[in-house]
């Protein structure tokens, strides 16, 4: 069975850090490219952050918004096949549940992180609330 199981997250007062993991079953995370999604109450599922799959020529190249550049590290193992988001300096409009995708392929990162239609695999989501 294909999965993606989110977990991490939680509560956090503005300045600190959270980690969101997502791990995979029935497929391998290194063939896909990756993104973490959110969605605030009220908002659009935006993307965050994602990463290169093998079939790409910038294979395991990371790729972040403007909103978390900076902030937020992606990262994978693939002994694990899991992917992480660690999540720095956190601010309250960080508040959102996160999501983690999968779209095999080297899909341009540009469309799949405004596209989350795109996306094959979904995580469940994670709620991440940043408190001021």
């Amino acid at each position: 069975e294909v999965q993606l199981q989110a977990s991490g997250g939680g509560l956090v007062q503005a300045g600190g850090s959270l980690s969101v993991s997502c791990a995979a079953s029935g497929f391998a995370l290194d063939d896909y490219v990756i993104v973490w999604f959110r969605q605030a109450p009220g908002k659009e599922r935006e993307g965050i952050s994602g990463r290169e799959g093998i079939s790409s020529i910038s294979y395991r190249e990371t790729y972040y918004t403007d909103a978390v550049k900076g902030r937020f590290t992606i990262s994978s193992d693939s002994a694990k096949n899991t992917v992480y988001l660690q999540m720095n300096s956190l601010k309250p409009e960080d508040t959102a549940v996160y999501y983690c995708a999968a779209v095999r392929g080297s899909p341009s990162m540009s469309v799949v992180l405004t596209s989350p239609w795109s996306m094959h695999y979904w995580g469940k989501g994670t709620q991440v609330t940043v408190s001021s």
